[in-house]
């Protein structure tokens, strides 16, 4: 009887044991879990590059901060810089963490300070037909469109010749870069032969040339979209002259220095929040992003030749 109690003690013992370091690991496991989860920046800064109407972007941008705050666990603080320029030199001084920078900004940014694309933007393709409606292909690039007014005379771009044209920043890809290397070859140098009018928002070029005070505008296709909800005969009033090649789509840029752990986090949780109902709005409504797809650095190639093109024309 003595040799059946102890035996049973034993077993019990064994048991209990077992459970309790079930039980252990299983609460180590979590807490390894919870602390692998956690991020090694203490809160993140993500800055815009304004393409429209500087307060109305801010107020679009910031419910990501709520969205994405929530998927990383740190604050996130959304703010707007001056222009494309800005925000690369904010990246390199390490006073942003993170933008969504358009193509163009990307390579300045990571020719200079090492900054690294983790996602590109996908958007519906647009048709070239002047109606601005989408192709219904999610796509990963564009292209710029030149516009004019539909009853100006322009016909072809060599009738750009004398004219005014807006533009935005010599480091635009949509707004400078592509269309005056592609009207280059088609027997314009614009930057010597036209007068080029420096607009801040692709918003604005468009309203330029509906405002009469410009001939034409280089903006990406279709930013009449844009100001279609204002301006409703946009497409009545004005054409497509001319469209580029493909440009690639808009990037989610980080700083050189974040962690690869971090860089992981950042790009899972946008791609969870393109995923959502209010994701989806959200993103649609800062910069018309329909979704975001893996990037590297590659993709970039284009720009950085159109780039050294576009030097040569000055």
């Amino acid at each position: 009887m003595k040799k059946l109690l102890v035996a049973v003690a034993v077993v019990i013992i064994a048991v209990g044991g077992f459970f309790a370091f079930n039980a252990s690991g299983k609460k180590s496991d979590a807490d390894s879990s919870k602390k692998s989860s956690k991020m090694d920046l203490k809160e993140l800064n993500l800055q815009f590059v304004p393409s429209i109407n500087s307060d109305t972007l801010v107020a679009k941008a910031k419910p990501l901060e709520q969205l994405l705050g929530k998927e990383l666990g740190i604050p996130v603080h959304v703010s707007l810089g001056t222009s494309g320029n800005s925000v690369v030199e904010a990246l390199g001084s390490k006073k942003v963490d993170a933008s969504f920078l358009s193509p163009d900004s990307y390579v300045q940014a990571h020719k200079l300070y090492g900054a690294k694309a983790l996602l590109q933007s996908t958007r519906y393709g647009i048709k070239k037909d002047n109606t601005g409606e989408s192709t219904g292909k999610l796509v990963d690039n564009y292209s710029s469109f030149v516009i004019v007014g539909k009853n100006s005379g322009i016909n072809s771009v060599k009738d750009l010749k004398g004219k005014k044209i807006a533009v935005q920043g010599p480091s635009s890809a949509a707004g400078y870069v592509y269309p005056a290397v592609e009207l280059n070859k088609k027997g314009i140098n614009v930057l010597k032969e036209s007068t080029l009018v420096q607009v801040k928002g692709h918003d604005q070029a468009v309203m330029s040339v509906l405002d009469g005070d410009v001939d034409a505008a280089f903006i990406f296709g279709d930013a009449r979209n844009v100001v279609k909800k204002d301006q409703p005969d946009v497409f009545n009033k004005t054409k497509i002259l001319y469209a580029t090649s493909g440009i690639p789509n808009d990037t989610v840029t980080v700083r050189k220095g974040i962690s690869s752990s971090d860089d992981q986090k950042i790009k899972d949780a946008l791609k969870k929040i393109a995923k959502t109902d209010e994701g989806k709005k959200v993103l649609k409504n800062i910069y018309s992003w329909d979704g975001v797809a893996d990037s590297k650095d590659s993709n970039f190639d284009t720009v950085r030749e159109y780039n050294k093109q576009v030097a040569k024309l000055q």
